[in-house]
């Protein structure tokens, strides 16, 4: 298949390109309508009212926190539950390129564009006007995935700033139609070389390999972003863990499994021993439900060891299932709430997607969806533990090849979202912890850089010792 670059016009956009069948005509639920109606304070008065040990100002700080790298991203969370009925949003990860837009029912009836217009002018063009030194240029949506979205970003911010924008393909092992000089993004189009002022990145395979990661076109996110968390699962959990001990007398703390990082291959069976044989192994570095394995029994362990891994890191995570096959945790026991059960009778884990941006205001949700696994939740599992675990949605055909499984898809619409039996508090609450996941992403990729804004490799490496990983990121 050959890709090529386009160039995208004010006028171009076109509804029903860009987002999915089923999302095109729904409505949004009331309540979730109404959560993103809430302001910040109306929302911080709610949860401190549910929460009276939170600090106010702490959370405050969070909630208006400016990034410097990190401006946009999208936190998959469980709903989870005690047996004492103790329940909360955990935080699967953190995705610095998240889809969503094409998932989401319209906020009004207004704007064809939907969130597209929210994340441009909110997020993406305040940060583009703070960037220094800006180089003189074009903008650019550059991408290797999920063109619905991207071709609906560049449609929007041509309609915005009435320019022409590129939509620029960007492959890993495939032909490259930029380049680096002196930190300045460079499109090779028709002959010409045209430098890019500011670009929209939903690059998700390897970014790091084809973008350095500092640069003086604005990229949105950067490379550095990916490399802090936002698509390095391993840095991630570090990130966490930094900024749960910075805010501990706050009251505030990302909830997420319990994670064992820096694990090699021949290490895992202990670890999963150590859980009571259910755990979930991860790639640090893969995405899109790649790269993830649920441990349920000795097959499926057995089945892991036997396969060729890029990198030379793990990370393992107590798992999260039904209450008669969870890992025990530090924690405790924690299961799925799952959905409301169907006509059959029949529960569904499913977790809930919440994208979140900041603006000079402050971060603001703007987009949220659902998916459920493709098995039901039973006491026991019969066969693969990732058809009753799985959520991710993403199916790889082939090489940079990706589809999408729609029909496991939940919006947030009237009719979907009464399945998941959550309310407008449990929205609060995934939308606080995915901004403090976005927040410790940021203060991690500001660790990273040093004061003459230069990538501090030696730190990475003392915080990631993958020496398969540090060979393809581009300085």
């Amino acid at each position: 298949m050959k890709r090529e670059i386009e160039v995208i016009r004010p006028g171009d956009f076109e509804p029903q390109k860009h987002f999915y069948e089923k999302a095109q005509n729904c409505q949004l639920h009331p309540i979730v309508h109404h959560f993103f109606k809430l302001d910040i304070d109306r929302l911080m008065k709610r949860y401190l009212h549910l929460y009276p040990q939170v600090d106010p100002v702490v959370l405050k700080e969070i909630l208006t926190y400016q990034p410097k790298y990190f401006f946009w991203g999208g936190a998959d969370l469980f709903y989870v539950t005690t047996e004492q009925g103790n329940r909360k949003m955990v935080v699967l990860e953190t995705n610095s390129c998240p889809s969503g837009q094409k998932s989401m029912a319209p906020t009004d009836d207004y704007d064809d564009h939907r969130g597209y217009r929210f994340l441009i002018e909110n997020a993406f063009l305040p940060a583009l006007k703070k960037k220094k030194r800006l180089p003189k240029g074009a903008l650019a949506v550059i991408y290797d995935k999920n063109y619905m979205e991207t071709s609906g970003y560049a449609g929007t911010l041509a309609d915005v700033t009435g320019e022409d924008v590129y939509l620029i393909p960007h492959f890993n092992n495939e032909e490259q139609f930029i380049s680096f000089d002196d930190g300045v993004m460079i499109l090779r189009h028709e002959g010409k070389d045209i430098p890019i002022r500011g670009a929209f990145r939903y690059v998700t395979q390897r970014p790091w390999n084809r973008f350095p990661v500092v640069t003086k076109t604005f990229i949105f996110n950067s490379t550095l972003v990916c490399l802090s968390g936002g698509r390095n699962k391993l840095l991630a959990n570090k990130a966490y863990e930094f900024f749960n001990s910075e805010i501990q007398s706050s009251g505030l703390r990302i909830n997420m499994p319990e994670t064992i990082k820096d694990v090699s291959k021949v290490e895992i069976p202990l670890w999963i021993e150590r859980f009571g044989g259910k755990a979930v192994i991860k790639d640090p570095y893969s995405n899109a439900g790649q790269g993830v394995w649920t441990i349920t029994s000795q097959k499926e362990l057995d089945d892991f060891l036997e396969i060729e891994t890029n990198y030379d890191q793990f990370i393992v995570q107590s798992l999260i299932g039904h209450y008669e096959w969870s890992s025990t945790s530090s924690d405790g026991r924690y299961f799925h709430v799952g959905t409301v059960p169907n006509k059959k009778g029949k529960i569904f884990i499913s977790d809930l997607r919440v994208m979140a941006s900041s603006s000079p205001q402050g971060f603001r949700p703007c987009a949220m969806y659902a998916r459920r696994a493709l098995a039901p939740l039973e006491a026991q599992v019969s066969g693969s533990s990732w058809d009753v675990l799985g959520t991710n949605l993403s199916i790889k055909t082939g090489e940079n090849q990706w589809s999408s499984d729609t029909s496991r898809l939940l919006l947030m619409d009237r009719k979907d979202f009464n399945s998941l039996g959550i309310g407008i508090d449990d929205l609060a609450e995934a939308f606080i912890q995915t901004t403090l996941t976005i927040v410790a992403i940021d203060k991690m990729a500001k660790r990273l850089i040093n004061s003459k804004g230069l990538f501090r490799q030696k730190l990475f490496k003392s915080l990631d010792n993958d020496e398969a990983l540090i060979r393809e990121i581009m300085i």
